[in-house]
């Protein structure tokens, strides 16, 4: 069952700004070294709902790298289906966009037949078009900016037509012109990912400057610089072309970014929201959440955190093997995903099958013995009187876990396969 979350309160007079819920790196059919998230997401999908419906939220806003893979399993299509349609009849507006992740022209081919209050946008020619929302204050509008790939989108973004170099203002929303820090395109390196970015965000307040007033909220899947990374992340960036420098956001009233794992903010109105779910052990600390942004009359009047409830913890557990099997310290995280990390002299046999006697969801094991303790055996002495059926499954166990019966019957056909053809030679 989703966690319960607490609506608003609002006083009588109280005129209530437009609420945008900010989240992204869904990564649906992703596992965790090798365990299936699936169930983990479905949950995540009713907590998102169940936020929606609670804090009355007019938008969502998911910031890319909604699939881990081009092609996706059948099962996260289905449930990237099912979270749309119960976004929808909670009575959210949704915009989604396309990361690095996401194959843009598979996720965006039914996009023309979606219901008016879904939009999924995966084409870079469509920046300058935005999303118009309206409540009492006037329009929001929401410019969405897929994944950038600097080598096929440059030729794909529209023309700037000079709307941009007129000085003239686009309402409270942005101005127009190329912000202070902004370096021009040929100072960043072509066509580098801040010069793509350079060039959609010049569409954009190109598209501002030419509508009276309102609100301007961007919503973008890259690596702004200042940003920090975690274990799950696969670059898209390659000595640092990848950073989009944070200006380029400059005047605009909200900017709801997609990449990064790690909950965080670049300015007050610059933000990450992180992954709804740990990918990585580096992610174990890590607060998941989803952010409740709110625009006011005269702008963002504050963004605020809603935890996602951990359907499993993550630990990172160091010890020897007998400590954690034995210390009653530990067993607060019986239950958890675990990482450990053994830092007996010698690396124990079968360290991985005995670990899950205790923590049934160990899924990491890595041996860190301590400085001068470690094995100056040679690979024969360690070896020296057991079976080859032994050693084969001792490797297995070394860098995989240990294997299954069934693993354990076909290692020892191949080994005597292997006797048998060695007799016939």
């Amino acid at each position: 069952m989703p966690t319960p979350v607490a609506g608003r309160r609002r006083p009588p007079a109280y005129r209530a700004p437009m609420l945008a819920l900010h989240t992204s790196d869904w990564h649906l059919g992703r596992g965790l070294h090798g365990h299936d998230l699936l169930a983990a997401q479905a949950a995540f999908v009713d907590h998102l709902v169940e936020v929606v419906r609670a804090e009355s939220v007019d938008v969502v806003l998911v910031a890319g790298d909604v699939h881990d893979r081009a092609i996706p399993p059948v099962r996260a299509l289905e449930l990237f289906d099912e979270a749309l349609s119960r976004l929808r009849d909670a009575a959210a507006h949704v915009v989604v966009i396309s990361g690095n992740h996401d194959a843009a022209r598979r996720l965006g081919d039914k996009s023309g037949l979606l219901d008016q209050r879904i939009s999924i946008r995966t084409n870079p020619a469509a920046v300058a078009t935005p999303v118009v929302l309206a409540d009492a204050d006037g329009p929001v509008r929401v410019y969405p900016i897929p994944y950038l790939e600097p080598t096929t989108a440059h030729g794909l973004l529209p023309d700037n037509p000079g709307a941009a170099a007129d000085g003239g203002q686009a309402g409270s929303a942005a101005s127009p012109s190329r912000p202070a820090d902004d370096p021009p395109t040929e100072a960043v390196g072509g066509r580098s990912q801040a010069a793509t970015m350079h060039r959609a965000m010049r569409a954009v307040r190109a598209d501002l400057a030419r509508r009276p007033g309102g609100r301007a909220v961007v919503l973008a899947h890259a690596w702004v610089t200042g940003g920090a990374a975690s274990d799950s992340e696969r670059d898209i960036s390659v000595g640092g072309v990848g950073n989009v420098p944070a200006g380029l956001f400059d005047g605009i009233t909200y900017t709801a970014l997609g990449h990064l794992h790690r909950p965080q903010s670049i300015t007050p109105a610059v933000r990450y929201s992180g992954s709804p779910l740990a990918f990585s052990f580096s992610e174990a600390t890590d607060p998941k959440q989803t952010l409740l942004v709110e625009l006011g009359q005269d702008g963002l009047v504050g963004v605020r955190g809603i935890p996602v409830p951990a359907q499993r913890r993550l630990a990172v557990l160091r010890g020897t093997l007998a400590d954690l099997l034995t210390a009653p310290a530990y067993g607060q995280h019986e239950a958890d995903f675990v990482a450990a990390v053994l830092t007996d002299p010698v690396r124990p046999l079968d360290a991985m099958t005995t670990l899950r006697r205790r923590f049934p969801h160990a899924l990491r094991l890595s041996h860190e013995p301590p400085p001068g303790t470690a094995e100056t055996r040679s690979f024969g002495e360690r070896t020296r009187g057991r079976s080859d059926l032994e050693i084969a499954t001792a490797f297995v166990g070394h860098v995989r876990g240990a294997p299954s019966g069934r693993e354990r019957t076909l290692l020892a056909e191949a080994l005597g396969a292997a006797r048998l053809a060695e007799d016939a030679a």
